[in-house]
């Protein structure tokens, strides 16, 4: 039996739609989603683009997450991973409450040095091991913050704020990881670190962009770019400088900009040609190589499918690029070839997404947006199909 054959994107869809009393001819209207393809998206005969849920959350006046059904809360509560949550939760709740008397923190080293491997567990996709020690660390590094009062004490605060993002996003959790930000730019002023306050709005962007306001996604890029303009010049800036470029491109690629897509790709490829391959900067894997993966990204949500799996099959990932971002890459190239009818080249591809972050792809909307398309193409597929199901539901 294959898995998600009830509760998908399209059969929420049309309950939220049912509950407005919306025809769906009035809900394409509104949405200006072409009535063909919201009424076989209901039906679950064509997956949901991004462009496509984003619409009608906004039509529908409702968050994605209510489309798409993030947090995935049975597969959280099977994997152990809701339990991690709360603890996250409370100790980003107490950044304002100064030293805590019953917490000795450690030397700043070494608080540092934790801070640096969750970034680096993170990248490699470790989600369960992340959410598990990045709540103590918030909680040491924040009386640490408090108690000496230094730009890099505060920097280092917002670093551990940054991973309580990284771990909220990749979960499903809209709500926490905006909370996460909110602290993470808060610590930032106190260490006065205008790089930092550009990430900060990158990241932010982030979320406006999968909440499909994409107006606001683009103001906050805009000011992320004039705030990276008070940084000191040097490889450090110019990497979230382009990867701020990116963000945009992709977010112009799903508002159907091709020409705004192309000029922030463009400038994004002339700022890489001088930094290189700077994964390891501030962990952002900024480089030719997320280049050339986000013009595979920018050409799926202008639904140029056959120009992004002609792309994403042409490109060659350095051995030492994070599992995090190798997963996300295989699955938006899955994505593509779907599209094109490619049905036994995306599933090798949603295979690979797999095995680079299992945990990541498990949570990951474009795999099970990709794996639900796959499953309504009704062609005879390997029983490691099924299988692969059955672990996405499990």
């Amino acid at each position: 039996m294959h898995a998600l054959p009830h509760d998908h994107t399209g059969s929420r869809i049309k309950r939220l739609r049912l509950e407005r009393h919306l025809t769906q001819r009035a809900l394409s209207d509104l949405s200006q989603v072409s009535y063909s393809a919201l009424t076989k998206t209901e039906q679950g005969v064509l997956p949901a683009t991004p462009h496509v849920i984003a619409s009608i959350a906004r039509a529908l006046r409702v968050d994605v997450a209510s489309i798409t059904g993030q947090p995935y809360a049975t597969e959280l509560r099977a994997d152990e991973l809701d339990v991690l949550i709360r603890p996250i939760r409370e100790a980003l709740d107490v950044y304002d409450l100064g030293v805590d008397p019953e917490i000795r923190p450690r030397p700043h080293q070494l608080l540092t040095d934790d801070a640096e491997e969750l970034l680096v567990i993170v990248r490699a996709g470790e989600i369960k091991r992340a959410a598990g020690q990045v709540a103590g660390l918030i909680q040491e590094a924040t009386t640490a913050a408090h108690t000496a009062d230094s730009r890099e004490g505060w920097l280092l605060l917002a670093s551990t704020y940054r991973t309580a993002y990284d771990v909220a996003s990749k979960l499903g959790y809209a709500d926490l990881a905006g909370t996460a930000l909110s602290r993470m730019d808060w610590a930032a002023q106190r260490g006065s670190d205008a790089v930092v306050g550009g990430m900060y709005r990158y990241m932010r962007a982030l979320i406006y962009l999968r909440e499909g306001q994409y107006r606001t996604g683009e103001r906050l890029v805009a000011l992320g770019l004039s705030t990276l303009e008070q940084a000191d010049a040097g490889r450090e800036r110019d990497v979230v400088t382009g990867q701020l470029h990116l963000g945009a491109a992709v977010m112009a690629g799903r508002a159907q900009d091709k020409a705004r897509a192309d000029g922030h790709l463009d400038r994004a490829e002339e700022i890489a040609r001088g930094t290189g391959e700077a994964a390891d900067v501030h962990w952002l894997s900024f480089g030719p190589t997320n280049v050339s993966v986000h013009r595979v990204s920018v050409a799926a949500e202008l639904d140029q499918y056959e120009d992004a799996a002609r792309t994403g099959q042409g490109i060659s990932l350095p051995k030492d690029w994070p599992a995090s971002r190798r997963s996300h890459h295989h699955a938006e190239l899955a994505r593509a070839q779907m599209w094109t009818g490619d049905i036994d080249g995306a599933f090798k591809n949603l295979l690979s997404a797999r095995k680079a972050a299992p945990q990541q792809a498990r949570y990951h909307q474009t795999v099970r947006e990709t794996y639900s398309g796959l499953e309504a193409a009704k062609r005879q597929l390997p029983d490691s199909f099924l299988s692969f199901g059955s672990w996405l539901g499990a």
